[in-house]
């Protein structure tokens, strides 16, 4: 066993949370393996809590089980003083000591921008983040949320359509939050990653979602909030990503909606609004923004792209349709002149056309 290893876990399993006492230690024991041969008293001579000093020997222990249940799950391990660790992430204020990590390490080579924003977002600003990711993740950025219902969840299966995501956990690996986003989690290890720094049964606490907004923003060259209210913890990532140095933006949205006054009030303070992919890529810093941009002029010079041709019925229903808000398909069929099956035949040819998205309860609504 990586005794090294078995330290930075030990280590992380205490202190993942009192971010203030791991920097002291840290400060004081830069050897990590020179931490768990001090005495109590050494300890909190520099400022630990006493009751967590006496718990540093005993979570060696816990750490052998949790290298035990990370090799069971095939599950990796990143420490701060790894090679493979973010280079940004290790640059912030407070970074994590150690990440645990499913999928694939190399998407952290890649250009990262986050997309985040409310977990109870309107038709508009969930089709927005899964535009947004999508067209990101289609010109190989890797779009970072943190797999939240909501904003979050958006741009995560909007990458998953043309690319790769990172979602980054506010509790362990084995204690996947919210539950319904298992199955999301599992396409994003496909070929992406879901990172914590918290162990693995540890649960989704009120405090780790602060905590693990830093290291969304962190991991980022840009942040994205497509969706937020005026007090909402989307605001708390973007003020991080300001103290990071890192790029902010905003998404535009109704002056009369709560869920865009925290948007609107970013824009308003000096954060660039997006109305699409580009704006977000033409503020990256250089090289990336360069790279990004000729690949993108010579990907749109060698396709060849098929007008899309639409039927008379067609046509008359995308009109009924608003990428704003959702249609049920009894209304649609109230304002046309169609009978349902003729309009659900209509819908199916226009889904299939990549023009519109069905939502659950049959719910429909037009693509931005």
């Amino acid at each position: 066993m990586d005794n090294n290893l078995r330290n930075w876990i030990a280590f992380n399993i205490v202190f993942a949370e009192k971010l203030k006492e791991a920097g002291k230690l840290i400060k004081a024991f830069p050897k990590i393996e020179d931490i768990f041969k001090r005495t109590i008293g050494d300890l909190a001579g520099i400022g630990i809590d006493k009751e967590r000093a006496k718990r540093i020997s005993s979570s060696l222990d816990r750490a052998d089980r949790e290298i035990e249940w990370l090799k069971k799950n095939h599950y990796s391990v990143l420490t701060i003083n790894d090679d493979k660790y973010p280079r940004l992430l290790r640059e912030i204020y407070d970074p994590p000591y150690v990440l645990y990590c499913g999928g694939c390490l190399d998407v952290l080579d890649k250009p990262l921008v986050s997309i985040v924003g409310s977990r109870k977002p309107s038709p508009y600003g969930q089709a927005v983040a899964e535009k947004l990711a999508e067209d990101l993740a289609a010109h190989d950025v890797v779009v970072v949320s943190g797999m939240a219902r909501g904003v979050d969840s958006a741009a995560h299966w909007g990458a998953l359509k043309s690319g790769r995501t990172i979602a980054v956990l506010g509790s362990g690996l084995g204690r996947i939050y919210p539950k319904e986003n298992q199955n999301l989690m599992r396409k994003i290890m496909e070929n992406g990653l879901v990172i914590t720094e918290y162990h693995h049964k540890s649960p989704p606490l009120g405090m780790h979602f602060p905590l693990r907004n830093r290291i969304i923003s962190g991991l980022s060259l840009a942040l994205v909030v497509a969706e937020a209210a005026q007090k909402s913890g989307s605001l708390i990532s973007a003020r991080l990503a300001l103290e990071e140095n890192r790029e902010v933006m905003a998404v535009p949205g109704n002056v009369t909606s709560s869920l865009s006054q925290g948007t609107n009030w970013l824009i308003k303070n000096g954060a660039k609004l997006v109305n699409d992919w580009m704006d977000i890529v033409e503020e990256l810093p250089s090289p990336y923004r360069d790279d990004l941009l000729y690949a993108a002029r010579r990907r749109k010079q060698e396709e060849k792209t098929d007008e899309v041709i639409l039927t008379e019925q067609e046509k008359e229903i995308m009109e009924l349709l608003n990428p704003d808000s959702l249609i049920h398909i009894d209304k649609l069929s109230e304002k046309s002149a169609y009978s349902v099956s003729e309009i659900l035949s209509n819908l199916l040819s226009l889904e299939l056309k990549g023009l519109i998205t069905q939502r659950p309860g049959k719910f429909f609504q037009r693509k931005l």
